[in-house]
């Protein structure tokens, strides 16, 4: 299939982090034989290399490139508000967007368009693909829906959307089932979790580095944590919970809006925790599979926004990483308590400490619980297997358009 792919957020250059799932996504598709363009902001670091298998087209929206600020995770404060200046620029981005879909549909016959997060991308486009008579699915990722909860007016433009869309894909259940709510079918709504690079994360990253790197003593136990800095990924809990751990340190591997209060959070617990700030591709690899244990603790935050499914969890699965998660959102899809990870109540802090320290005092139990971990990512988790299903989606899709 010839296939349009319209997304908001992509890694600027080999081995950025934003959004690593969209690049994955386009990989795995041209990788069954799809051709794929890819519509998405201008940035000005953004510098894709000749050698990707698909074809980009950045629309500017501004003159300024201090004034890029659409996109790439940076339309958020700490994921629960839009930025001031990302809502000025809703307007200009919203006709750029437009201006160049339009022209990518003059220029070019699809089979398909897959549009990723239904705000701000796919609300705005529904007349051009109609009157293309393009087919169109729509792959939600949590902050689109928790956006549009919030908004009487966003509710409607979904509402609106759903019903003209060839299908809906969401990462979670908990996801599929908000969508649901908002307006989208309930027969072309769904549950496609992302996928993981087993190569690249993989116990095989093991070698000890991410302890020499960050000094982290011999004796201790060395827990994980990946995410971006904000309030939803729960690691003011997991902080909290780290004080109440002896004999471990905490390597939090990431960067946002609440950097410096969880840094004084840290000081005034007297918390064992190690600030690695944002890490490329590798190196998160490579600490991952060094971890003893990893923690995903996700939370509803005060605004109700919650993860879909996190990456991190997918990556420590695929590392084979003994992992202690909350129990929400799309977590329990994926971890089986005393299977593949161990579980506790989200925000429980007494209860994620007490997870911790039963592992910090049980090599078996982590071992096996890696053990796990992997072989569920190997045999389910990998992209193909995503590919495959978001196929599904758009034959559901076309044939729809057909009729």
């Amino acid at each position: 299939m010839r296939i349009l792919t319209v997304t908001s957020s992509y890694p600027k250059y080999p081995g950025d982090i934003t959004a690593p799932f969209i690049e994955s996504i386009a990989r795995a598709l041209s990788a069954r034989g799809h051709e794929i363009d890819v519509v998405l902001p201008a940035h000005p670091e953004l510098n894709r290399p000749a050698s990707d298998p698909f074809r980009f087209h950045p629309y500017r929206y501004t003159t300024q490139d201090r004034w890029c600020r659409w996109g790439y995770a940076q339309s958020l404060e700490a994921d629960v508000r839009i930025r001031r200046g990302s809502l000025l620029l809703a307007p200009l981005a919203t006709l750029a967007l437009r201006r160049m879909v339009s022209a990518r549909l003059a220029a070019r016959s699809y089979d398909i368009a897959h549009i990723h997060w239904i705000v701000p991308n796919a609300v705005p486009l529904v007349d051009l693909f109609r009157r293309r008579r393009l087919p169109f699915i729509v792959s939600l990722h949590g902050s689109d829906v928790f956006l549009a909860e919030r908004s009487s007016i966003l509710r409607l433009a979904c509402r609106f959307t759903f019903v003209r869309a060839g299908a809906v894909s969401a990462c979670s259940a908990d996801l599929t089932r908000r969508a649901i709510r908002l307006g989208a079918a309930v027969d072309r709504t769904h549950t496609v979790p992302y996928g993981v690079d087993i190569d690249l994360f993989s116990p095989g990253k093991r070698s000890g580095r991410t302890r020499d790197r960050y000094r982290i003593p011999a004796g201790d136990t060395l827990v994980v944590a990946v995410g971006r800095l904000v309030k939803k990924k729960g690691f003011d809990c997991l902080i909290e919970a780290i004080a109440q751990c002896p004999g471990t340190r905490l390597l939090l591997v990431g960067s946002g809006d609440l950097r410096q209060s969880l840094e004084e959070q840290t000081r005034g617990l007297c918390a064992s925790v190690v600030f690695a700030g944002a890490l490329d591709r590798e190196n998160t690899a490579e600490a991952l599979a060094d971890a003893d244990i990893s923690v995903i603790p996700s939370v509803i935050d005060s605004s109700g926004n919650v993860d879909g499914l996190p990456n991190a969890l997918l990556e420590a699965l695929s590392s084979g990483s003994a992992i202690v998660a909350s129990r929400v959102a799309g977590i329990p899809d994926v971890i089986e308590d005393g299977v593949n990870g161990r579980l506790f109540q989200p925000a429980d802090i007494r209860e994620l400490a007490l997870r911790i320290n039963e592992l910090r005092k049980d090599s078996v139990a982590r071992e096996r619980l890696g053990r796990e971990a992997r072989r569920l990512a190997v045999e389910n988790l990998g992209w193909d297997a995503t590919a495959k299903r978001l196929e599904d989606c758009f034959v559901q899709a076309k044939t729809l358009a057909s009729h």
